[in-house]
């Protein structure tokens, strides 16, 4: 058993590579091998969101404050709110943060392939954020 205690973990600055705006990641756990799934708080200030992205096996956010968005490629935006449950299929091309307006917070879940849990791809621009 390992019990991690709030706080134990240093809160990092989401990096300018895969984040548009001001976010914060909050670790949560990483299970030891051969566990592979990883999961992280994830608090987006307004209009903050992550870049284009994929899962090699798959996503679960769960939404747990503020009001923010998703998209998946080709479909429309979707407002998301506290309590919501949003699943990427693996290899399903995404981003997700905050509404322009109001932050949002949500736990991400995701479980590592071959090391890696998530493939970045380029920024959302504004124009595509806006729509």
């Amino acid at each position: 058993m390992d019990i991690r205690r709030i706080g134990s973990q240093p809160s990092g600055k989401g990096p300018a590579d895969w984040f548009t705006g001001t976010a914060r990641i909050d670790p949560l756990f990483s299970a030891p091998d051969p566990a592979r799934v990883g999961g992280a708080l994830v608090t987006f200030e307004p209009g903050a969101r992550t870049a284009w992205h994929t899962h090699p096996l798959g996503q679960t956010l769960i939404v747990t404050a503020g009001c923010g968005r998703v998209q998946r490629e080709g479909g429309p935006i979707e407002e998301i709110r506290p309590g919501d449950v949003i699943w990427f299929p693996a290899g399903e091309k995404h981003w997700h943060g905050a509404s322009p307006t109001t932050a949002m917070s949500h736990i991400a879940i995701q479980e590592k392939l071959n090391g890696s849990p998530v493939d970045w791809l380029e920024h959302v621009s504004d124009a595509q954020y806006e729509s």
